[in-house]
This record gives C-alpha cells, structure tokens and sequence, in this order.
C-alpha cells in the first residue's frame, strides 16, 4: 500500500515537472487568471481602465488645445502658468514678456516714438536686471525702491529722449552723432546707478540694449547678453549686437589684465559670480574692473537693407532660438496681434527655457505699408 502510495506521488510529480511548470503551461495560466479577473470583477477593473483612458484624453486634448492656439498665437489657457506676464501693442511695435520659471520678473522694456512731429528718433529698450527684483536702489528721487532693470528703464530713455531732441534741433552744426550720444548716456546712467547701488550695498545689475529708428538710419547699443537681429529685404538674419560673455577671447583677455578670473559654474561666470562681462550696475565687480558699462554700437543702412522687421530680446530668447531659427519665426507669424512677439516667447518657454523671457518685434515702414494696403 505504501509502495501504490509513493508511485502516484512520483507519478503526480512527473506530472507536475513535465507539464504543469513548464514555460508555456505558466504563461496560459497567467493568461486565464487575467481573463478570469476581467469577467469576475468586472467593476473594479473597468474602472481603473476607465479612469486611465479619461486621462489620456484628457492630455491628447489638451495638447491639441495647445498646438491649435500656438497656431493661432494664442495658449491663453495657460497664461496664468506664467506669474506675471505683460504685452504691449502700438502701430508697428508689439511685445511680450513672462516671468517664466524664474522665481522675480527683473526683465523691462520701453518704447517711445514720436510718429507724428519725428522730434527724435524712435526708442526701443531691453533690460533684463540680476539680482533679484526685492534689491533696491534707495535715495532715488521720486521713485520707490525697484530692481536694476527697472531704474534704467525709467531713467535712460527719458534722458536719451531729451538729448536727442536738443540734437536734432541743431543737428548740422552738432558734433555730436546718435553714436556719441548712447554712449555718453548709458555711461552717465550707469556712474548714477554705481553711487546709488553702493550706498544701498546692492549688487544688482542689468544689460542694457537700446535701438535708435529713424527714417534711414538704425542705430544699435548693446551692454550685456540681450540681443537684436534684423530681417532685410532677403529673409536673412541681420546680427544688431553681439553678446558680452565672459568665454569670448577679447572679454577674458581684458578681465584677465584686470587680474579677475573667469570660471565655468554652470555657465562661465567672471569671478564665478556673473555669466556676462558687461553690465549696467554691478558694483562690486565694477570696482574690480572686471566688469565694465562699455556699450558696442553699431550703425545700418536702412536704404541698403530695406527690412522687414528686428527683433530686440532678452537672453532668455536666446537661449532657446538662433538668429536664423527666431527670424524664420517671426517672419511666418507677423500677421499675428503681437507680430509673432508671443508665439515665439510661449515656445521658447516649452523648449525649457529657464529665464525671464521678453521679446519686442518691430515692423519696418515698407513692411507696414504693405500691411495698411
């Protein structure tokens, strides 16, 4: 009896090694528990599969609400997503500005124009600040504290405005030019924010990009690593100034005649603190001099390049658009309410961009007539 007994026990076993743990008994038998817990608990199962194809839905759609009013240079669904977002729209010029990921808005803009007497010259200013926006510029006569950016937006066009003006009065007898006058301003403006900055014992700083319009002639001072480009008659990207960064062989041989440094953290910084070589502000490293206030101007032929458009950006474009790659952009989207200014920001912002992001396109006269017709 015994002995029937363990035979069928190694009968089973054989069994049980042969058939029953073999690979493709396994995979049916997980096959049947699968089906067998799909049928017998029906409720609980569809409900997780319910649930999980609600929410692909619910992303497929809103990614077609995305793409559909990028198209329409729109994604006001997400604007809040921005904090503080500011436009701005008049006859030929539109801008577009967010805070983005960062944690202060320190980018400024300012337009100023005189379209009908043309007493001077068309301004446009980009000025992306550092330092945080909470730093303040204390002792300035009748305006609160505020960050870097902020002061020289509201000090460097007004003063420029009126220098020009007196300019233009007497122009053939002046021995003064657009280019003498940008640079003795922003050198003056950025003396007056050093003293203000070193009672304060403020460090911020902020670049400094400036475009002069005038009938036949464009006139471009850049401080920093804000940028402009030009689209002319041909589609083809114009550079209006050239980024001050501490890696180029001209700015490190001079930060190293200085006796400064330059070191990679992150991005190459002077003294490892700040990832541009000239600045507006920046007290400490002023006085080292290894940061300087000296603006590039450059200086174009209207009549030569005949433009379309120029787009004046903070870095924050930069950082996610080449020249071509922004003026290709733009060029496919000027019939749009902000001339492509805010598609181009909203899709700098999806490529990742870190920064503050402000983008100001300004459409040219033959591109605006073509427009009125």
């Amino acid at each position: 009896m015994i002995e029937d007994t363990m035979t069928l026990l190694s009968l089973l076993g054989r069994i049980m090694r042969y058939f029953l743990l073999r690979p493709e008994t396994l995979f049916l038998l997980c096959i049947s528990l699968a089906l067998w817990s799909y049928f017998f608990h029906t409720d609980e199962v569809k409900t997780i599969v319910k649930s999980s194809r609600d929410a692909v839905k619910m992303v497929k759609g809103k990614v077609a609400e995305i793409m559909q009013n990028d198209r329409l240079g729109g994604l006001d669904v997400l604007d809040a997503e921005f904090s503080k977002t500011w436009e701005f729209k008049s006859h030929n010029v539109a801008v577009y500005s967010i805070q983005g990921r960062r944690d202060h808005m320190e980018d400024r803009f300012e337009v100023i124009t005189d379209l009908v007497n043309k007493t001077h010259p068309s301004i446009f200013g980009i000025f992306d600040g550092h330092g945080g926006e909470a730093k303040a510029l204390t002792r300035l006569p009748l305006l609160a504290p505020q960050s870097a950016a902020e002061y020289v937006k509201a000090r460097l066009p007004e003063v420029l405005k009126q220098h020009l003006q007196d300019y233009e009065k007497d122009k053939e007898h002046s021995v003064l030019s657009y280019q003498s006058i940008l640079e003795q301003q922003i050198l003056s403006i950025d003396r007056e924010m050093l003293e203000k900055l070193a009672l304060a014992y403020d460090e911020a700083g902020t670049t400094c990009l400036i475009a002069l319009l005038s009938d036949k002639e464009l006139t471009v001072a850049n401080v920093g690593d804000s940028r402009g480009v030009l689209c002319d008659k041909d589609g083809n990207a114009i550079p209006l100034s050239h980024d001050h960064k501490p890696y180029q062989l001209k700015e490190r041989k001079r930060i190293k005649r200085a006796g400064g440094f330059i070191s990679f953290n992150g991005s190459w910084r002077v003294q490892g603190i700040l990832a541009m070589s000239r600045s507006l502000g920046d007290y400490p490293l002023k006085n080292l001099n290894v940061v300087i206030p000296d603006p590039d101007i450059l200086s174009f032929d209207l009549d030569k390049l005949q433009p379309e458009f120029m787009i004046l950006a903070s870095d924050g474009l930069w950082d996610a658009f080449s020249n071509e790659e922004a003026v290709r952009f733009i060029k496919e989207r000027l019939d749009e309410p902000h001339f492509g200014a805010k598609s181009i920001v909203l899709q700098s912002f999806y490529r990742g961009c870190p920064d503050n992001i402000t983008v100001m396109v300004v459409k040219f006269r033959n591109s605006s007539k073509a427009e009125e017709q």
